[in-house]
């Protein structure tokens, strides 16, 4: 039974997830673009600072196995401000670490709290927003992408370059109390799942998940996804700077030029979804994301209005995919499932990410005058999966959908 809400109150639901996911998403994404600082501060491969960006999503992973076991056992609200807080303090732990090794620490335990939170929104969002309505509830949550690009990374570069690395982590750490203490005050409680009349036994609905053909493709679809960006975007900031001169003052223009673009494209986005159906609207745009993801790691030698277009085509269409994915997927499972689902999915997703940054980081390498190699064969991975993303969408069932 999907819960009752006045359209004020869902419109402060959904604006609450995404300040949730906006500090979540902001924290893994400050790490991309201080990727060429951290390799010269802390002297490491890009091996190295791969696996930093992958230390998170892989923790995030298991966080997310884990929490399967017991995701429908608590109220969405109790759990979610839990690994909320949580998630606070190991962000600004990231901010205390003083080497290499503490910060990867960090980042593992910001992973395993941070996980979940993705899992919980996208949860939240299929139990209370009907089918016909999802796809645009989908998109203000993730508007959060939008504005951590277009206002978070620039303000986090601008606090890194006037104060110090460590500066953005407490920045973040500090919203999270605010916007925890908001999300008390506004969430409803969010237990209706607990009061199921088919609620099943954690173990036996883990079971019924995995046992279901069309969740298995549905999480063939989430790990494709998340895959064919993350082979190459960890990466970005260091081709640019290395490769095509980017300085460091102009590295900024990438996400808020990025950021405002898919800020003003999210709700048409979410509107064509619902208008032109979840599957078609994903499958052209992960076949499309194609072209800037390739162009994106041949663009050595373009002026700067050349790289900032094409990193804006990018992250435009990176982002346009997610909604129609993440709205398709959240409707592929039946609504007493969906919260074990969704939180296996989401450790899917993690550790996709984490494998493709990884395998990116194995791939790309380095000549004697410093620039990147071979990151245009991270790109044609990443369109292949992309590629295969949209295939396997084609035939998953969702629920809800008009026959």
């Amino acid at each position: 039974m999907i819960p009752h809400l006045t359209p004020r109150r869902e419109r402060w639901l959904l604006l609450t997830l995404a300040g949730i996911q906006f500090t979540h998403i902001l924290d893994f994404m400050i790490m991309m673009p201080l990727g060429p600082q951290f390799t010269a501060l802390f002297g490491i491969s890009n091996a190295q600072f791969g696996l930093l960006v992958s230390a998170y999503t892989l923790s995030a992973g298991l966080s997310g196995l884990m929490a399967a076991t017991y995701i429908d056992r608590f109220s969405r609200k109790q759990l979610l401000l839990t690994m909320y807080t949580l998630f606070g303090l190991a962000t600004l732990a990231c901010g205390l670490a003083p080497d290499y090794f503490w910060l990867m620490v960090a980042r593992i335990a910001a992973g395993l709290f941070g996980g979940v939170l993705s899992a919980l929104a996208q949860t939240i969002v299929g139990d209370v927003i009907p089918f016909e309505r999802r796809g645009r509830a989908m998109s203000v949550v993730m508007t959060s992408f939008s504005v951590s690009t277009v206002a978070g990374v620039p303000l986090g570069l601008f606090l890194a370059a006037h104060f110090n690395w460590h500066a953005p982590f407490f920045g973040i750490a500090f919203l999270v109390g605010l916007l925890a203490l908001g999300a008390w005050q506004t969430l409803p409680r969010l237990d209706a799942h607990l009061h199921h009349p088919e609620r099943v036994n954690v173990w036996r609905g883990i079971g019924q998940v995995l046992a279901e053909p069309n969740h298995l493709k549905a999480f063939g679809v989430t790990g494709l996804m998340m895959f064919a960006g993350f082979t190459v975007i960890p990466y970005i900031t260091i081709y640019l700077q290395s490769n095509a001169g980017m300085k460091n003052d102009e590295v900024p223009w990438i996400y808020l030029c990025g950021g405002l673009t898919t800020l003003l494209t999210a709700r048409y986005f979410g509107r064509l979804t619902d208008r032109v159906g979840k599957v078609k609207v994903f499958q052209r745009l992960a076949v499309a994301v194609a072209f800037p993801l390739m162009a994106t790691t041949l663009s050595e030698g373009l002026p700067l209005w050349g790289l900032l277009l094409i990193s804006t085509w990018l992250f435009t269409m990176m982002s346009g995919r997610m909604i129609p994915g993440m709205a398709m997927i959240s409707s592929s499972v039946e609504p007493r499932l969906r919260g074990t689902f969704m939180t296996l999915n989401s450790a899917v997703q993690s550790a996709a990410m984490g494998s493709a940054a990884l395998v990116g980081g194995l791939i790309i390498g380095r000549d004697a005058q410093g620039h990147l190699t071979l990151y245009w064969v991270a790109g044609l991975l990443g369109v292949v999966a992309s590629c295969l993303s949209a295939w396997l969408a084609g035939r998953l069932h969702l629920h809800g959908a008009p026959a």
